[in-house]
């Protein structure tokens, strides 16, 4: 265990350094549009990201219960209850201490140490940002669909006039429409009925106009705003997860110097105890982490890609790697 949590303690600090590095990472100046790729890509990162945040939070607490279990399990095998007062007189006195008690209530204490709040909240807040992003993206495509009814309609309104226009000018002889030939009445009312109809096709254009300015605008508030929560929230995050690393190695360190101390006999004359969740809720973890490195690839454009390619991938993920695809970011400067 203290050789696992060393590890995960090294692969966190080496992801903490990489994410750092997200200071230097900029806002390409072509707005770039949310894909439906990328939106399934942002979702998929954040539904692991949720699950991870469910394991993690169970984690402690099994160990805690594991704990509890093999207490209960050390009072019934290596302290039973003296029945009998013949029991007593011919049996040897039990130790009422025995060594492995001490080691019990240490990885109890150790336990109640670990800074697993901090590093809970962080994987919370990842979540979180992931969630808001994913709004955002889906206002973004929303002005895109509204974008593209009001295109379609202005296509329309526009064929509209023109085969109004071309069926309206066969009605009307040149004499009529020649201004030199009336004083005002019969071009007074062709150009009424024209402007009329450009009107409508004029307040087309100006819809399509203002929605696609709201669109690129959106498009750009997206990227920043990612941005600028994921400058923060990663860091954050990976610098948890390495505490906690941390915090776990020592725990085992000290919990492995106290089961080798002298007049500690283990139970290596008692009955085995209940085996710890410990290697599969890090396996858990590791599986969780392989997923997120995934996704963040995913999210972000092609030539940023290399950068977050530099995450270590055990153990925090590729799922994080691999949903990095478009959100339009230049590179470390």
């Amino acid at each position: 265990m203290v050789t696992m949590w060393e590890a995960m303690q090294v692969h966190h600090e080496n992801q903490f350094k990489v994410v750092r590095e997200l200071k230097w990472v900029g806002i390409s100046p072509s707005a770039r549009e949310t894909s439906e790729h990328h939106h399934e890509r942002t979702n998929q990162l954040w539904s692991v990201v949720q699950e991870w945040d469910a394991q993690f939070g169970k984690m402690v607490s099994h160990q805690k219960e594991y704990i509890r279990a093999l207490h209960q399990w050390l009072k019934l095998n290596l302290v039973p209850i003296e029945s009998s007062l013949k029991e007593k007189v011919s049996s040897p006195p039990r130790a009422q201490n025995p060594p492995i008690q001490a080691l019990l209530l240490g990885w109890q204490d150790q336990l109640e140490k670990l800074p697993e709040d901090m590093a809970k909240s962080s994987i919370y807040n990842f979540a979180a940002v992931l969630h808001t992003i994913i709004q955002q993206q889906e206002d973004e495509m929303k002005l895109r669909a509204k974008c593209e009814e009001s295109r379609k309609d202005l296509a329309r309104k526009r064929r509209q006039y023109e085969d109004w226009y071309n069926k309206y000018m066969q009605k009307w002889t040149p004499d009529e429409i020649d201004p030199d030939r009336h004083e005002g009445g019969g071009v007074s009312s062709y150009m009424d009925v024209v402007a009329e109809k450009q009107v409508v096709v004029e307040a087309a254009e100006k819809k399509l106009m203002d929605d696609e300015e709201a669109y690129q605008r959106q498009c750009l508030h997206v990227r920043e705003k990612s941005l600028a929560s994921l400058k923060t929230r990663l860091p954050e995050l990976f610098r948890a997860m390495w505490n906690f690393a941390g915090a776990c190695s020592q725990m085992y360190r000290e919990l492995s110097s106290i089961s080798q101390a002298p007049g500690h006999r283990g139970l290596s004359s008692s009955p085995s105890p209940p085996p710890s969740p410990s290697h599969l809720l890090a396996s858990s973890e590791e599986h969780d982490v392989q997923n997120i490195r995934c996704c963040l690839i995913g999210l972000f454009s092609s030539h940023t890609a290399p950068f977050f390619s530099q995450i270590p991938v055990a153990p925090f993920p590729s799922l994080l790697a691999s949903s990095v695809g478009c959100w339009g970011l230049n590179g470390c400067s």
